[in-house]
């Protein structure tokens, strides 16, 4: 039975009258329905009524329309207005735009616009490389989409993808004082979205891709990646990825079994499974199947395109064929990243003793948690509800963070492993259990770790390459910059 979310909180503004009891039978009422009462506050007195604030957590949108009829039940009950808290955060969106420059005088002015600003524009005409110094271009992300595959919702269109992207946004700037702004484009046509982002790509020092549908990601992550001189980065692919090896390092240890020596069943190959699998096995994963809608891929599967070509190429090593219930048989890890309720707790019961189950489908998992962990010893999710949560956030921003200090122009499949190693490490010998292998969203520790993880690897590959670092990337080679000193500008400009 689902229980009341946040994410489904609403006020209600009752008339009621002014009794001893009024409030107390008014809170009484919203709890008969299943709600939480979190809140009540009398806005206003009046000789026989009272205005009051009820404030609870709904299961979804149709329990708070019974919250509204059972007080509205209630005799010389009235219920005046019902604000719903989600919608009112995004009014007038999310995130703005702020100076980080005064903007007060005649003298502000002549050195932030004309004439001054066009000293600083003919540094950059002269010297390119200079804008990632001298622009926004040092510490702002472009958040690209094309609202095609938009959460759990599909292809619902560039403007109802926008506050997603203008959440993913806000976390940028929260977790790791990243600048990343929503780019939301109204095409599905792979060339035109490539040189959009190749025609804006002046602006950002990097561009994360959100929300793509597959096969379509591949194609646009593929070729801008070539193409620019900018990192770019898919995050349901490679962001899911770096967080479930994250966490599986850790509910490794937990179960005392190593990566190389289990038997691992990934339930969805798309954009997040293939990057799942890879990454998996950049780790030292030697036995890994995928698994669709068909079942196994194996030497005979089809191999309809490169991503599902590659996994059939590299894993299942003993060509096992067959359906996903039956490959879960003696397996030690279950990852799912495909559809909710396929699978009951007796098919984890066939699993391994000491088994792991990643049931990452939202909102509803492969496999309901609590019927998964009577049988398997570590669960995880992507939900806030229980423990484990799988979370993105704990790796964009501090990827984006040192990619950016580390002025890089691409991402290396090496920084997105050392960045899953940095949040692995996060949680402490101390600290780890079967319920906690992951840190929370909101560890300040995390983006600093992956920062620092991927600046560093970024500068090794950098000086392996022999290309020269910027001014930018020279202070930081040490590692030992931390997320607020980036903002620190040269005085010799």
């Amino acid at each position: 039975m689902a229980l009341p979310s946040p994410s489904y909180t609403i006020t209600l503004r009752v008339e009621t009258p002014a009794t001893q009891r009024a409030t107390s039978e008014l809170v009484h009422e919203v709890a008969a329905t299943g709600a939480s009462v979190t809140g009540v506050d009398i806005a206003h007195s009046h000789k026989d009524t009272l205005i009051v604030d009820v404030t609870c957590d709904t299961v979804d949108a149709d329990h708070g329309g019974r919250v509204v009829d059972a007080l509205n039940a209630l005799e010389g009950v009235r219920v005046l207005k019902m604000s719903d808290s989600t919608f009112l955060m995004h009014l007038g969106g999310k995130i703005e735009v702020t100076p980080k420059v005064p903007l007060k005088t005649r003298r502000d002015l002549s050195r932030a616009y004309t004439p001054g600003v066009a000293r600083v524009s003919m540094a950059i005409a002269d010297h390119p490389e200079d804008a990632r110094r001298l622009t926004i271009k040092r510490n702002t992300v472009a958040v690209v989409t094309d609202g095609t595959a938009v959460l759990g919702l599909g292809d619902i269109g560039p403007a109802a993808a926008l506050p997603v992207m203008e959440g993913k946004a806000a976390l940028f700037k929260t977790f790791a004082g990243v600048d990343a702004w929503p780019v939301c484009l109204d095409t599905k046509d792979v060339e035109e979205i490539i040189l959009i982002c190749k025609a804006m790509a002046p602006v950002y020092g990097g561009i994360n891709l959100e929300d793509i549908s597959a096969p379509r990601c591949f194609e646009i992550e593929a070729r801008l990646r070539d193409e620019l001189d900018i990192p770019v980065f898919h995050d349901d692919q490679h962001g899911t990825a770096i967080v479930v090896l994250a966490a599986m390092i850790n509910a490794l240890k937990v179960v005392g079994k190593d990566l190389g020596d289990v038997r691992i069943v990934v339930s969805g190959v798309g954009a997040a499974g293939s990057a799942i699998i890879k990454l998996l096995l950049a780790q030292g994963a030697r036995d890994i199947i995928g698994f669709d809608r068909r079942g196994s891929l194996h030497s005979g599967a089809q191999k309809s395109d490169a991503h599902r070509a590659a996994i059939i190429e590299s894993s299942n090593p003993t060509d096992f064929q067959g359906s996903l219930r039956q490959g879960l048989v003696g397996a030690d890890v279950f990852i799912g990243v495909s559809a909710g309720d396929i699978l009951t707790g007796d098919d984890v019961a066939t699993m391994n003793d000491g088994a792991v189950v990643f049931a990452l489908a939202n909102p509803t998992p492969e496999v309901d948690p609590i019927e998964a962990a009577e049988h398997a010893t570590v669960v995880a999710t992507g939900r806030s509800d229980y423990p484990n949560q799988i979370n993105n956030v704990l790796a964009f921003p501090g990827l984006f963070r040192g990619l950016l200090d580390a002025g890089a122009s691409r991402i290396s499949d090496e920084m997105l492993r050392v960045a899953a190693v940095a949040i692995a490490d996060v949680v402490s010998d101390d600290e780890r259990n079967a319920a906690f292998v992951i840190p929370g969203v909101f560890d300040p520790r995390v983006a600093e770790a992956v920062a620092e993880a991927v600046r560093e690897q970024a500068s090794r590959e950098l000086a392996a390459a022999g290309e020269k670092a910027s001014t930018g990337a020279a202070a930081v080679t040490d590692g030992r910059e931390t997320v607020a000193d980036w903002r620190e500008e040269s005085r010799g400009w």
